[in-house]
């Protein structure tokens, strides 16, 4: 057995034993439910339940010995990131409106652009799943849902191309104001990347590991990868930015035409 399969074969039944009837559903989410994990990954579990013990979660044996677990792991040099617990009632009715394309990450400080319910659902590893509520999550999921496609095409083409005709972003190229500069390279490298998977009928893989995922994707603009790379990277030179907004405005156009062929 190797080092993961012998951690999720510890940890399971203590993440299971936190929900109120003992047998929570678990998962590994992240970058190893992905499929991408590499030396710098941690492990990221998830347990699904109707309720957990209490009234403290966190005063309750069941919790101690979880504690106690993770601790005996991370000494060894395992990264774990807690535990995220969820409710089935309120994960259920996430999903329903994302199914419903209306597209609204939830902010939390660990995630740059939102967590997108679908992107985890869809990609977790599932490890316990009593009800089987897990698994039927992952099939409503397994056909990237038309009208969620529509709404994120809509919302991020919206910011593509309103920011692609702006005169403010000309004038602080000009003035060279890089915080601005720096924030707004972000913002629209994300809308061209929520474009590209909700158009490849692909879910958004979250934070990490987003631009060799979408240059895995089949229809992509001309030299995807290459630009993108040079978007993010646009040197130091005096003319820096003033190229960059210009490979934007050249992508955006290349997502437009791509769209409406």
């Amino acid at each position: 057995m190797n080092r993961e399969a012998e951690l999720i074969a510890a940890m399971t039944p203590l993440i299971a034993d936190l929900a109120e009837d003992g047998n929570g559903a678990v998962a590994l989410a992240g970058s190893r439910g992905k499929g991408r994990s590499d030396a710098q990954s941690d492990f990221d579990f998830r347990v699904y339940a109707d309720a957990y013990r209490g009234p403290e979660l966190r005063q309750t044996s069941s919790w101690r010995r979880f504690e106690e677990a993770m601790r005996d792991w991370q000494a060894k040099g395992t990264r774990m990131d807690g535990i995220w617990m969820r409710r089935y009632a309120g994960v259920q009715q996430d999903l329903d409106t994302w199914l419903a394309g209306i597209a609204v990450p939830k902010n939390f400080e660990w995630t740059i652009w939102g967590y997108h319910l679908p992107t985890d659902l869809s990609s977790q590893q599932i490890i316990a799943d009593p009800r089987g509520l897990l698994a039927g999550w992952k099939r409503q999921l397994t056909q990237y849902p038309e009208a969620l496609r529509a709404s994120v095409l809509d919302q991020y083409m919206d910011i593509l191309r309103y920011w692609a005709k702006d005169y403010h972003y000309e004038s602080k190229v000009a003035r060279r104001d890089l915080v601005f500069l720096v924030g707004l390279t972000g913002k629209l490298a994300n809308a061209i990347l929520q474009t590209v998977f909700a158009f490849n009928r692909a879910y958004y893989p979250g934070d990490g590991w987003n631009l060799p995922m979408a240059a895995e994707l089949e229809r992509l603009p001309p030299d995807f990868l290459p630009r993108m790379i040079a978007i993010l990277e646009p040197g130091d030179d005096p003319d820096a930015w003033r190229r960059q907004r210009a490979q934007l405005i050249r992508m955006i156009t290349d997502l437009e035409a791509l769209i409406a062929a």
